[in-house]
């Protein structure tokens, strides 16, 4: 592989799809990962009208068409649209040849065998790409915090992980429902001015405690801890201690503070906890894909066309971990 070629990362969630080059210290686009098809055929003849729309133009659209997202809860369940969704990224967002470029997708930690099989199919198969890797979406987020070792934590639009990965509110919520200070008021885009109050804190609240929304599960600092004590007791430690949140849904403000508290509250006393939030948290599964796919070391791991046309898409699960 030539040098000049850069590898396209593209990172995709079940609410937003980032895409750019390796290399790079931000996505080049961010569009939602969204398919819509016109409603009734017909009505726009004559306007040019397309059987499918991907992204921001299906969402302007969206009075006329059946919006999908074919990815749920991480995971792609609609491989026609998904594909839509990768043809768009190419072709229109980042407006590259994807046979010039190697791929880097990535993956939600519970992605089924036949899932990654069938992503290493299309991006061979249909659009040529010379090379190609799928990489765990929270590993990526832990390397894009310059570590190797560490718990995190990934909560996007449509799905939170938590993941472990060692080297080869009570008094506060009655203290909001009762104060107006708390009270902000926003301007819609239709011009019309609404106060929140304090909603604006009992929303996140439901990460910590489900059971406002009448869910059973248990928060994520529950699920945090548990993770930790599922690991060996000699790698607890280093868990405690690099605790890395990524995803948009970590970007309310405070919330590493309120998870410091809560994990130090679960965890041993004699235990240093320390959460990580890097500002730029919400794009750090594309950041690390973008610097994993840009190190010298990297370019052996790829898997090649060639091993692809010799192995078939099993070559996957072979090269990638």
């Amino acid at each position: 592989m030539e040098e000049e070629v850069a590898a396209l990362v593209i990172d995709n969630g079940s609410g937003m799809c980032k895409a750019g080059f390796a290399g790079d210290d931000a996505p080049r686009a961010v569009f939602p990962s969204i398919v819509g098809r016109p409603r009734h055929h017909g009505i726009m003849i004559g306007m040019g009208q397309k059987d499918s729309y991907v992204g921001d133009e299906a969402q302007s659209k969206r009075g006329i068409l059946t919006l999908r997202y074919p990815i749920e809860h991480g995971v792609v369940t609609n491989w026609d649209d998904m594909e839509k969704i990768w043809h768009h990224t190419f072709y229109n967002e980042l407006r590259v040849a994807p046979e010039e470029h190697p791929v880097l997708l990535t993956e939600a930690p519970i992605n089924p065998k036949s899932n990654r099989e069938k992503m290493t199919q299309i991006v061979f198969e249909t659009f040529n790409a010379p090379a190609f890797y799928v990489s765990i979406q929270a590993v990526l987020s832990l390397y894009a915090s310059g570590r190797t070792t560490g718990i995190v934590l990934d909560s996007g639009d449509g799905v939170t992980h938590v993941v472990p990965i060692y080297e080869d509110f009570e008094q506060e919520i009655q203290t909001a429902s009762q104060s107006s200070s708390l009270e902000k008021s926003y301007e819609l885009p239709d011009g019309q001015v609404i106060t929140i109050g304090n909603e604006r804190f009992r929303a996140p609240e439901a990460l910590f405690q489900p059971s406002v929304l009448g869910l059973e599960s248990g928060g994520i600092h529950v699920t945090t801890f548990n993770s930790i004590m599922k690991c060996d007791v000699d790698v607890r430690k280093d868990l405690y201690g690099n605790i890395v949140m990524s995803g948009g849904t970590t970007m309310y403000p405070g919330i590493s503070d309120r998870m410091q508290k809560e994990i130090t509250a679960l965890a041993p006393s004699s235990m240093k906890v320390k959460i990580i939030a890097p500002p730029e948290r919400k794009y750090s599964v594309w950041i690390g894909g973008s610097i994993l796919a840009s190190l010298s070391t990297f370019q052996q791991m790829w898997i090649s066309k060639q091993e692809y046309d010799e192995a078939g898409p099993s070559i996957v699960h072979r090269k990638c971990f």
